[in-house]
């Protein structure tokens, strides 16, 4: 659904951000993560999913312009398994991640739209 995707754009974006400042995740990021395909009861609003994935992306590119460059090659693990990265790639990867979920909701809400369906 539209609101999964508002929903994980927001939360993947502070999960790699965490993963950049060279951080495990949280219990509440966990929760969030596995929260993240429910709608929820009651369902949240469309402009409150709308407004926290804004929210998420202003905060990732105000990470981005402060980001020294010294850092960006920094190595950093990502997940339980440690995968090896950098702090630039985990920025590079916010951003491809983010436009292919922004994709998906343009992508089916106009499907929903043409169907006469609610999301």
């Amino acid at each position: 659904s539209v609101g999964f995707h508002l929903r994980h754009v927001a939360g993947s974006i502070d999960r790699l951000l965490a993963y950049a400042r060279g951080e495990a995740l949280t219990g509440e990021q966990r929760a969030a993560l596995a929260a993240e395909k429910e709608p929820g009861a009651p369902r949240a609003d469309a402009a409150e999913l709308v407004r926290g994935a804004q929210r998420a992306i202003a905060t990732a590119i105000d990470t981005m312009r402060a980001m020294p460059r010294e850092k960006l090659l920094e190595p950093r693990g990502v997940g339980r398994a440690q995968l090896p990265s950098t702090v630039l790639g985990l920025l590079f990867h916010i951003a491809e991640h983010t436009q292919r979920h922004t994709g998906q909701v343009i992508t089916t809400a106009k499907i929903v739209r043409a169907s006469g369906r609610a999301s």
